[in-house]
């Protein structure tokens, strides 16, 4: 199963939803893959603790390699590492990416990611893929490979706003480069019961028949406390409330009672 994590709108809990449900797969026992495609490498970060010069070579790497393909190596290579999570492995990020983007774009790499993960899938049982902000090459990749997408939702009017926008061009992308591409859901993030606002937005998307999960996330320090930590609630401390959250999405996810 190959998921991605998407909205266009920045601060929605991207890498946070996408490394977390990764290592609760891998806690699980499932063998799982996390592919981080955002340029600011917050997922790389959080799964390695390691930053700037020190993150290991990564998707940019391979994509350098379909731009400029070793004669001797008939197709690209990802460099995958492990983490220091049992069963959870990362194809890391860098700023890299940004200075890639206009080339991949020019030549046309839009399928290269997906031909990769065809590769990969006999050696993982789960593939998450977090994305950068926006519509951009790296993200239309993502949506073209996956089969599953997640649109993380921050009970905030603006964000409301950006997935009639991730619906739309996710119905494209499906219509146009892969058939298989369903919402599986909206991701309620950084939820406040208490708040009045948030409960007014989710009545409302309930009421347009909107695919809201019914497992909410709520808001909670200690999840800056596991970015910090560079360790997924799931070892950070498994019962938080926030951690039980997490659990109860990933069962839900996996068609679990």
């Amino acid at each position: 199963m190959r998921r991605v994590v998407f909205n266009q709108k920045g601060g929605v809990g991207k890498s946070s939803i996408a490394c977390n449900l990764a290592a609760i797969s891998a806690f699980e026992g499932y063998r799982t893959l996390l592919i981080d495609l955002d340029a600011q490498a917050n997922s790389t970060h959080y799964l390695t603790g390691l930053g700037g010069e020190d993150v290991p070579l990564g998707i940019a790497d391979f994509f350098k390699q379909t731009l400029f393909p070793d004669p001797a190596s008939k197709k690209a290579q990802a460099h995958i590492h492990e983490t220091p999570f049992d069963n959870l492995h990362l194809i890391a990020a860098s700023s890299e990416l940004s200075d890639l983007q206009s080339k991949l774009e020019t030549r046309y790499k839009i399928q290269k990611l997906s031909k990769l993960l065809d590769r990969l899938d006999g050696d993982y049982e789960r593939i998450y893929m977090d994305t950068p902000p926006g519509l951009n090459f790296y993200s239309v990749s993502a949506l073209i490979a996956a089969d599953r997408c997640l649109i993380p939702f921050d009970c905030d009017s603006f964000s409301r706003q950006a997935i009639y926008g991730v619906l739309r061009e996710v119905e494209e992308i499906k219509s146009d480069h892969n058939d298989r591409l369903e919402v599986e859901g909206i991701v309620v993030n950084q939820y406040q019961a208490r708040n009045a606002l948030p409960q007014r937005l989710l009545d409302e998307l309930i009421a347009e028949k909107m695919p809201v999960l019914s497992a909410y996330l709520m808001s909670s320090v200690k999840m800056r406390e596991s970015h910090q930590a560079s360790r997924p609630l799931i070892y950070l401390e498994p019962q938080h409330k926030l951690t039980r959250q997490y659990v109860e999405l990933f069962s839900l996810l996996e068609g679990r009672p």
